[in-house]
């Protein structure tokens, strides 16, 4: 009998411990939202006077000076100048662990599109059209909420703040870095902001993008402007593959809740096709196609430019050609397998079934430099909605009348806050 009572003693001093751990996961992640609440209109602010002085890629002098102002203002140590004005902040937890790393980029974009806001933007030819600023906003809202935990943490994090990701050489500059073999870190994290419905998280294992390659065919100086119209059309038809009659170049439908990318039958899963529109340019006697082709599989990359010669060869234009080649083909981000999952897990975890929707296909059009950092470290890179339908705000980047409904600030600082808290753990 007095085993059974020390059993039953062990049992239910077992199930107050595991009680009181979760009430204090509990407890963490609530201080999270509740800290994040509170600095939601400072951080509106900020990402309000970015999108005024919006800095292209390689100048943003201004962006970089704020952010690292605000980060010091934390406590955090912080690096400037880093592969060109990209900043580091570094905060170390209370114990040792991990190192892990958020990834904001800095730049903005050349364009003049409406802009429906009170705070457009003061720099003629330069707008925020992507969400960078948004993004900055949330990586400081990040930082912010863990200097606030520093106690929970282990580990150091670093808050990346890169520039030059529209130019596709950010990354590369800052994974070259002595900074970043410095880190030596574990794991690394980033979002983007786009058309998905405001504060809606979604990610997919592996490649998030297509691949895009610009294609440069040249012919001699024989070669016509009719006869690259008559050429581009039929190599354009022979490499077009696409599922039913829905055409995947349709990016609105990347975010249709029928066809987009959240159904497991989505449209934008293995295909491949060239845009509509080519360019042709002359160049010592030479005339040059170029355009630009997207491609699910990479398995199929290596395919692709000797079939375009054999169509060319088996054409009345065999005699004029000389040469086809890449001249663009980064490579697209890929997110780590294991990574993704647990990082699904835990945020599900945290604030409820479905908080992470999964990604069944691959966007076209855009990709991200985040890349580099990933070829070096298992990543992974979230995708963050912005738009609200009954505000009439569409988070469609690079698009005329981009938007963004502010409250995905709040989402994006609470949930990766809490995952990154949550990385930080001694496993």
């Amino acid at each position: 009998m007095k085993f059974k009572s020390h059993l039953i003693v062990l049992v239910i001093l077992s199930i107050i411990v595991i009680g009181c751990d979760i009430s204090n996961e509990q407890s963490i992640h609530q201080k999270i939202e509740k800290q994040t609440n509170e600095i939601f209109d400072s951080l509106v602010k900020i990402r309000r006077d970015l999108h005024e002085y919006p800095e292209l890629a390689g100048n943003e002098k201004r962006t970089s000076k704020i952010i690292a102002e605000y980060l010091s203002n934390l406590g955090l140590e912080v690096k400037k100048g880093v592969a060109g004005y990209g900043v580091v902040g570094i905060l170390k937890g209370e114990k040792e662990g991990k190192s892990i790393a958020w990834r904001a980029d800095m730049d903005a974009i050349p364009n003049d599109f409406a802009d429906q806001v009170s705070y457009k933007s003061k720099n003629k030819g330069i707008q925020h059209g992507c969400g960078h600023d948004v993004h900055i906003a949330i990586g400081l809202g990040i930082a912010e909420v863990l200097s606030k935990n520093k106690e929970s943490i282990e580990g150091t994090i670093y808050f990346i703040f890169q520039p030059e990701e529209e130019t596709f050489v950010g990354a590369k500059n800052m994974v070259n870095s002595n900074l970043f073999s410095e880190m030596n870190l574990d794991e690394i994290y980033a979002l983007h902001v786009t058309a998905l419905p405001v504060g809606q998280i979604m990610v997919k294992i592996n490649e998030l993008y297509a691949y895009q390659k610009i294609i440069q065919i040249t012919f001699n100086e024989t070669f016509s402007g009719d006869d690259a119209e008559t050429l581009y059309g039929k190599i354009r038809s022979e490499f077009l593959r696409k599922k039913d009659s829905l055409n995947p170049w349709e990016i609105p439908k990347a975010f249709d809740s029928i066809v987009g990318l959240t159904n497991p039958n989505t449209i934008f899963k293995d295909y491949l096709f060239m845009e509509e529109n080519f360019v042709l340019e002359e160049d010592k006697n030479q005339l040059k196609i170029k355009a630009w082709l997207y491609e699910t599989n990479k398995f199929n990359l290596s395919n692709i430019l000797p079939k375009i010669e054999q169509i060319i060869s088996n054409s009345e234009f065999k005699d004029k050609f000389i040469s086809t080649s890449y001249i663009q083909e980064n490579p697209t981000v890929l997110n780590d397998e294991k990574l993704t999952d647990e990082a699904t897990n835990i945020l599900n975890d945290v604030y409820g079934d479905g908080t992470v929707v999964m990604d069944y296909g691959q966007i076209p059009y855009f990709n991200d430099d985040f890349i580099y950092f990933q070829q070096k470290v298992p990543g992974v890179y979230f995708l963050l909605g912005g738009s609200n339908q009954e505000k009439g705000i569409v988070a469609m980047n690079h698009a005329p009348n981009f938007r963004i409904d502010e409250e995905c600030i709040k989402t994006g600082v609470k949930s990766f806050s809490s995952l990154i808290l949550e990385r930080t753990k001694t496993e």
